[in-house]
C-alpha cells in the first residue's frame, strides 16, 4: 500500500509519541520496521519533502557496453574480418583491457551488419 507524505509523517509522529515501543507500534499499524526507518531517515535528512514519492530514475544498466567500446569492437571486426566472435572478444580483451564475452562480440557485430547493410 502506498502512503502519502502526510500519512507517513503521521505514522512517524505516532511512533515517536507512543510509549509502546517501536516494534509493537509498527506491528499494530502494519508497517515493516525497515520501511519505517527508510521513511524516518528520509524525513530527518530532507524533511517532509523527503517523504514524497518520486518516480524512480533509471540507473545505468550494469551490463551495457558503452557506445565508445562498441564502436571500437566494430572497428576491430572490420580490421580483422577473419576473426571469429570468440577470437575477436579475446583480442579485444587483450588489446583494450575491457572484458567482452564472445556472445557480446557476436551480438554487436551482427547488429552492425544488419543495421548498416553489411560490414564492407
Amino acid at each position: 500500500m502506498r502512503y502519502s507524505a502526510s500519512e507517513k509523517m503521521e505514522i512517524i509522529r505516532t511512533v515517536e509519541e507512543i510509549s509502546l515501543g517501536i516494534r509493537r507500534t509498527l506491528d499494530q499499524i502494519g508497517i515493516g520496521k525497515s520501511t519505517f526507518y527508510n521513511w524516518y531517515d528520509r524525513y530527518l535528512t530532507h524533511g517532509i519533502e523527503g517523504l514524497e514519492d518520486h518516480k524512480p530514475a533509471p540507473d545505468a544498466v550494469w551490463n551495457k557496453v558503452p557506445s565508445e567500446k562498441r564502436k571500437e569492437l566494430v572497428e576491430m571486426a572490420l580490421d580483422c574480418p577473419d576473426l571469429s566472435p570468440r577470437e575477436l572478444a579475446i583480442r579485444f580483451i587483450e588489446e583494450r583491457q575491457y572484458f567482452l564475452s564472445e556472445a557480446t562480440a557476436y551480438l554487436y557485430v551482427v547488429r552492425t551488419y544488419w543495421r548498416e547493410g553489411g560490414l564492407n
